[in-house]
């Protein structure tokens, strides 16, 4: 689920990020480096904290 400003999510979703979207943390904490849709992209802290993900059991 995304949240705040509609243009924020508007690019966020162009990144990768829909509401179906299977992401990956890489690595951070003040900087989240994290893989979407074969990509690694690099999130603020501010920015992370819009992007709400669920986790899913490893298979």
């Amino acid at each position: 689920m995304l949240s705040g400003d509609p243009a924020f999510c508007q690019r966020v979703r162009e990144m990768g990020f829909g509401e179906s979207a299977f992401v990956t943390k890489v690595s951070g904490n003040a900087t989240i480096l994290c893989q979407v849709a074969g990509t690694r992209i690099a999130l603020s802290h501010a920015a992370a904290n819009h992007i709400l993900v669920e986790q899913i059991a490893r298979g």
